[in-house]
């Protein structure tokens, strides 16, 4: 009989304890896009491929005035200096291909630095609401979670953005 009391009253702890704990949730989506640096980091961003691509336009430009330069000339010229040309023109053409890579991947490589900054500020301010708050989880909406309950779980997007400093 005292161990069916202890255990019942263990039981009824282990309850409340369980009813206590807080769980949030955010749209971290929201918030990033609400952010200046986003928007900053997204127009740095834009600047960067506008001038990759008009540097590509450029080589691209280059390489079809040469070939129709070679073309115009090609039956008049000797067999050595057609051999060397095509070969500038292949040259060029392997240029640009490198060039069109080195692009994509500074490009990657600069958008993952901005967003690592934007996204460490986010998680800082995430964490401090979670601890402020006394919440056990605080969950991500939109990271193909394939449920949360609203009514047991708080929504606390729009904490992390008054942490930020956001509207």
């Amino acid at each position: 009989m005292k161990k069916f009391i202890i255990c019942a009253i263990c039981a009824i702890c282990g309850l409340t304890t369980a009813q206590a704990q807080k769980f949030g949730h955010v749209n971290t989506q929201e918030i990033i896009q609400a952010m200046p640096e986003f928007t900053t980091a997204r127009t740095e961003m834009d600047k960067l491929t506008q001038q990759y691509e008009a540097d590509l336009k450029q080589m691209q430009d280059e390489l079809q005035k040469k070939a129709e330069a070679f073309e115009k000339e090609e039956a008049t010229l000797p067999d050595n200096i057609k051999q060397r040309r095509n070969q500038e023109l292949n040259d060029l053409y392997q240029r640009i291909q490198q060039t069109y890579q080195d692009n994509q991947q500074a490009l990657a490589k600069a958008q993952q630095e901005k967003m690592q900054a934007i996204t460490a500020k986010v998680i800082d301010a995430i964490k401090a609401i979670g601890q402020e708050g006394g919440y056990v989880y605080v969950m991500e909406m939109g990271a193909g979670i394939p449920y949360i309950s609203t009514t047991l779980s708080t929504d606390l997007t729009a904490q992390v953005k008054a942490k930020l400093g956001l509207k």
